[in-house]
């Protein structure tokens, strides 16, 4: 069983910056792939980073160039750099991980971005 907690988040403005972390902890030390996704009122959960065990990442066409993805094997922990964010970025953000076959998901952590 893995679970995944996540931390960071909240009300920010329009060309600001966030920084959402999630850390995964029960008896599974190392996972596959870790990634964040976000969802808005009436929408389906959709990507918007990735990164494999072995460091490749993934992207979203709406963040790429502003959000970054970051990961530190050794502690099963997943960051995400947001910067420049705009009002079409707020959602809840949701952590994912892969131990194949199975994908564990964070309880969500919202990110408002508004002036």
């Amino acid at each position: 069983q893995v679970q995944l907690v996540e931390s960071g988040g909240g009300l920010v403005q329009p060309g600001g910056s966030l920084r959402l972390s999630c850390r995964a902890s029960g008896t599974i030390f190392r996972l596959n792939a870790m990634g964040w996704y976000r969802q808005t009122p009436g929408n389906q959960r959709e990507l918007v980073a990735t990164i494999t065990r072995e460091g490749s990442t993934n992207y979203a066409d709406s963040v790429k160039g502003r959000f970054t993805i970051s990961r530190d094997n050794g502690r099963n922990t997943v960051n995400l750099q947001m910067n420049s964010l705009k009002p079409e970025d707020t959602a809840v953000y949701y952590c994912n991980g892969i131990l194949r076959p199975d994908s564990y998901w964070g309880q969500g952590t919202q990110v408002t971005v508004s002036s």
